[in-house]
């Protein structure tokens, strides 16, 4: 059983679907379980998603 540590450390592989299956589902458990890592992750995919949709200048570019 995966702990809220290491579901924070896979989240960003769990959402660009890049664990291997048993990875996947030991962190889908884990999140059928626990509100807090469910939320963590869903907030981390829409920032993911809302980067994903910026001009990739926008996204490496400094702004004081």
């Amino acid at each position: 059983m995966l702990k809220c540590r290491d579901v924070a450390e896979q989240a960003s592989e769990y959402i660009d679907r890049e664990l291997s299956w048993r990875g996947n589902l030991a962190v889908r458990l884990h999140l059928l379980m626990c509100r807090v890592c469910r939320e963590y992750v869903r907030q981390l995919a829409l920032v993911t998603r809302a980067l994903r949709h910026l001009p990739a200048d926008d996204v490496t570019s400094n702004h004081p």
